[in-house]
C-alpha cells in the first residue's frame, strides 16, 4: 500500500489535531467512526462526539465506495478550533467528487452526503495535487474550556435548531 495522501504537518491554528491513515477496506470505516468519537470525548465534547462520529462514518464511506484506487490509502483528519469540529477525509481520486442526489424511498444508497448536510454547519470539497479532501465542521460553544462534558452543544436535541433550520 502506498500513501497517496501524506499527513501534513501539525497545522498551525488548530487548539488540536489527529490524523490516522486507513486502507480502503470497509472493515476500517467503524474504526474511523470510534476514533473520532473518543477524540470528541477526550477533547471535551462528548455531546459533540455521536454527530462526529456520523460525519466520519459517512465521509470514509464516500471515499471507500467512489474514492480509492487499489494499493492507496485514505485519510481522516479531526481538528479543533475555539469555535469548530472538523472531520475531514482525503481519498487519491481527486476526478469523482462528491454528487449530492435523491434518493427514492427503496434505494439502497444516496443519503450519506444529505446526512452531511443536514448534521454539519458547513462542508466542502477541497481538490488537492493528487486527489481531494471532503471535510465537514460543527460548530462548538467556545472553547473547550469552556464547554461543559456532557452537555450538547447542539439546542435542536431538545426540538429547537437554533439556527433557523428545520427542527
Amino acid at each position: 500500500m502506498t500513501d497517496s495522501c501524506p499527513p501534513p504537518p501539525h497545522p498551525k491554528g488548530y487548539d488540536r489535531y489527529d490524523a490516522v491513515t486507513y486502507t480502503p477496506y470497509p472493515s476500517n470505516i467503524p474504526l474511523a467512526r470510534r476514533h473520532v468519537a473518543q477524540l470528541a470525548v477526550s477533547w471535551d465534547y462528548s455531546g459533540a462526539a455521536g454527530d462526529a462520529a456520523l460525519l466520519a462514518s459517512e465521509l470514509c464511506t464516500n471515499a471507500v465506495l467512489h474514492g480509492c484506487v487499489r494499493g492507496r490509502l485514505f485519510r481522516v483528519e479531526t481538528s479543533l478550533t475555539g469555535n469548530a469540529l472538523r472531520v475531514a477525509v482525503t481519498d487519491p481520486r481527486g476526478e469523482r467528487l462528491p454528487d449530492p442526489r435523491t434518493s427514492g424511498p427503496d434505494d439502497q444508497f444516496g443519503r450519506g452526503l444529505l446526512i452531511v448536510r443536514t448534521l454539519a454547519h458547513r462542508w466542502a470539497v477541497e481538490k488537492l495535487t493528487v486527489g481531494k479532501s471532503v471535510w465537514a465542521e460543527l460548530d462548538m460553544p467556545g472553547d473547550a474550556d469552556a464547554a461543559p462534558t456532557g452537555v450538547s452543544p447542539y439546542p435542536w436535541r431538545q426540538g429547537q435548531r437554533g439556527d433557523g433550520r428545520p427542527g
